[in-house]
């Protein structure tokens, strides 16, 4: 069973920027495909954006001011998100699977969850 952990998550004014961090218990983590999903209360679970074997992926309304990418050395995936806004409220999750996956923006193909870390962005 591989384990994820975020981190990174708090209380930030609109515009401003944080970093989430995904750390993993698996050796290989790097060849991976690691995705970032987030759920604003009483809403459902949106993907934000995925790195994996094909390349990167973003939703439409985080283009331009998140970044996802990954430290192989530390079995770690960060999510820079710049420009927040106060819509990006919301309980981010990191998500991973060993395979190859060939719609990786599909949560339900991911295999292992992280328990989330809450992200507030206040007007």
């Amino acid at each position: 069973q591989v384990q994820l952990v975020e981190s990174g998550g708090g209380l930030v004014q609109a515009g401003g920027s944080l970093r989430l961090s995904c750390a993993a218990s698996a050796r290989t983590f790097s060849s991976y495909s690691v995705g970032w999903f987030r759920q604003a209360p009483g809403k459902e679970r949106d993907f934000v954006a995925t790195i994996s074997w094909g390349g990167t992926y973003y939703a439409d309304s985080v283009k331009g001011r998140f970044t996802i990418s990954r430290d192989t050395g530390k079995n770690t995936v960060y999510l820079q998100m710049n420009s927040l806004k106060p819509e990006d409220t919301a309980v981010y999750y990191c998500a991973a699977d060993s395979t190859r996956l060939r719609t990786p923006t599909t949560e339900g193909l991911y295999e292992y969850w992280g328990r989330g870390t809450q992200v507030t962005v206040s007007s």
